[in-house]
C-alpha cells in the first residue's frame, strides 16, 4: 500500500539533507529515512512494539498492530523513553505541541514502512492533554492524517486512566474523538476494572494487564462479553511464559481472537521488519524499561 501524499512530504524532508541542526527544522529525516523531531533540546523519534494474535502455540502469533512510543533518538534504538516529558511540560500549550509532534512522528515512521500494511497503529493520549485541549479533541490530528493521506481507520487512540470525579471530562473527550472518527482503546489494570470500563466507555479495544492473569469465571465472562460486543481484547505487559500459557488456554476456550503485547515476545524497535527477523528467544527486558501506557 502506498501513500502518495506521505511520499511527497518525505521527499521534501529528504531535501533538507538530514540536517537536524537547522533551527527552523521541526521534523527531519536521518540517513535511514527515519523521521525525527525536536522538543526543546531533545531529539525525538519512534520505537514500535507489536500487538500479536495469540495462536495457541509457543511461538509468536502474527502481528495485527503496533504501538508507537516516543524515544530520544539513538542510532541503535537504545534511546530513552520520553513520554514522561509531558508530565513536566511547562505549560498546557507546550504539552499539546509535544503530543502532536509525537503523534505526527509515530504516524510518519509507521506508514513509511511497507510492513505497516494491514495492521493498526496504537497511540496513547496523555492524561494532561485531556484537560489542556480546549477545543475539538482529535481534530488537529485528523487534519494531519488527511493531509498526509494516511488511513485514519487503522489508528487506535489509547485513553489514560480517568478518575471518578473526571467523568464529565471523559464523556466530553470520548464524544469529540468519536465525532472525529477515531477508534478508542482503554487500559485496565485487571479484569474487574476492564468490566467497568466496558460499561462506562464502550471502547473498540480493551487492554488488560497480563501479569498474573487467571483462567477464572470472571475472566471468561469478561472475554465472552467482549466477543458479544465485538470488542478487541489485548493483554499488555506479557512478560512470563506462565501468563502466556494461561492466555493460550483462554484463547482456546473463547470463540473470539485474543491478542497480546509485551517483552516476552518483542522489545521496541524502530524497524517493523526487525520483528519478523527476531527469534522467539529474544525479549525478556524489565518492565521498568518501558511504561506501555505512554506514547
Amino acid at each position: 500500500m502506498s501513500f502518495p501524499a506521505l511520499e511527497q512530504y518525505l521527499a521534501r524532508l529528504n531535501g533538507g539533507a538530514h540536517d537536524e541542526t537547522r533551527s527552523d527544522s521541526r521534523v527531519w529525516l536521518d540517513q535511514d529515512g527515519r523521521a525525527q523531531g525536536r522538543y526543546f533540546n531533545t531529539t525525538l523519534t519512534t520505537a514500535f512494539q507489536p500487538v500479536r494474535r495469540i495462536d495457541g502455540t509457543a511461538g509468536k502469533g502474527v502481528a495485527v498492530g503496533h504501538e508507537g512510543f516516543a524515544h530520544s533518538y539513538s542510532a541503535n534504538d537504545n534511546g530513552l523513553y520520553l513520554w514522561k516529558l509531558l508530565d513536566h511540560a511547562a505549560s498546557d500549550d507546550e504539552s499539546i505541541e509535544l503530543d502532536r509532534l509525537c503523534r505526527m512522528l509515530h504516524s510518519i515512521n509507521f506508514y513509511r514502512q511497507p510492513e505497516a500494511a494491514g495492521t493498526d497503529l496504537y497511540l496513547s493520549v496523555h492524561a494532561r492533554l485531556l484537560a489542556a485541549v480546549d477545543s475539538n479533541h482529535g481534530m488537529a490530528f485528523r487534519r494531519i492524517l488527511t493531509l498526509l493521506g494516511l488511513p485514519q481507520e487503522r489508528i487506535v487512540l489509547q485513553l489514560p486512566t480517568i478518575t471518578e470525579n473526571q467523568g464529565w471530562l471523559l464523556n466530553y473527550v470520548l464524544d469529540n474523538y468519536r465525532r472525529n472518527h477515531f477508534r478508542l482503546a482503554v487500559n485496565a489494570d485487571d479484569v474487574a476494572q476492564a468490566q467497568v470500563l466496558l460499561e462506562r466507555v464502550k471502547p473498540d479495544v480493551v487492554k488488560i494487564d497480563a501479569r498474573g492473569i487467571n483462567q477464572d469465571p470472571q475472566t471468561v465472562d469478561l472475554l465472552q462479553d467482549c466477543a458479544a460486543r465485538g470488542i478487541q481484547v489485548i493483554f499488555k505487559r506479557l512478560e512470563k511464559a506462565r501468563d502466556l500459557e494461561v492466555l493460550q488456554q483462554l484463547a482456546q476456550e473463547i470463540a473470539w481472537p485474543l491478542h497480546a503485547q509485551g517483552f516476552l515476545w518483542d522489545l521496541p524497535q524502530a524497524s517493523l521488519h526487525a520483528f519478523s527477523a527476531l527469534t522467539d528467544t529474544q525479549g525478556g527486558a524489565s518492565a521498568e524499561v518501558l511504561d506501555t501506557e505512554g506514547g
